[in-house]
C-alpha cells in the first residue's frame, strides 16, 4: 500500500501528515504500507517544513526536519494507490493533474481516514501557533484512522 498526502506547497499539511501517518504505521508495526508527501505546487520544491510544522510535530515526538517539499508529478499518480488531499481545492487540482489512464485513487485525508465525509484539513500557513496545533491535533486524528484502516487490511505472509 502506497500513500501520498498532498496539500499546496508541500510544507504545512501534507508534511504533517506524513510524518503523523509514519509514526503510527511504526508504532503499529505496518512497515508494508509507504508514505509521502507532496504539493500541487512547486513554489517551496527542495525546503523543509514550515519551521512551525517542525515545532508542533516534535511536540509530540516527531521529527519531520528531514522532508523536503516537492511538486505532485505525473508518476506519483503510477506509483501510489492513494493520493490523500487536505482540503476540496487540493482534491479538485489533483484530479485535473491526473494523467489520461492513471492508477491512483484520490480522496480527501480525512474521509478516507474515516472522520467524516468532506472534512477538509484548513491550511495554516498564514495563522499561528495555534493553527498548527489544531492542524497536528486533525492529522494525527487521520493517522490513527488509517492505521486502523490497513489494519484490517493487512497482507497475509
Amino acid at each position: 500500500m502506497r500513500l501520498l498526502m498532498v496539500c499546496l506547497g508541500n510544507i504545512c499539511r501534507s508534511p504533517l501528515a506524513e510524518g503523523a501517518v509514519r509514526a503510527h504505521l511504526d508504532r503499529n508495526g505496518l512497515d508494508w504500507v509507504e508514505v509521502d508527501s507532496a504539493g500541487t505546487g512547486g513554489w517551496h520544491a527542495g525546503e523543509p517544513p514550515d519551521r512551525r510544522s517542525v515545532a508542533v510535530a516534535a511536540g509530540s515526538g516527531v521529527d519531520i526536519r528531514g522532508q523536503r517539499a516537492r511538486k505532485l508529478r505525473s508518476a506519483d499518480f503510477e506509483h501510489f494507490d492513494w493520493l490523500l488531499c487536505a482540503d476540496r481545492s487540493v482534491l479538485h487540482a489533483v484530479r485535473s493533474m491526473a494523467p489520461s489512464g492513471s492508477v491512483a485513487q484520490t480522496a480527501l485525508l480525512l474521509e478516507w481516514a474515516g472522520l467524516g465525509e468532506g472534512g477538509e484539513v484548513p491550511d495554516p500557513y498564514t495563522g499561528g501557533p495555534e493553527d498548527f496545533r489544531r492542524v497536528w491535533a486533525m492529522v494525527d486524528a487521520a493517522a490513527a484512522g488509517i492505521v486502523s484502516r490497513l489494519a484490517v487490511a493487512r497482507p497475509r505472509a
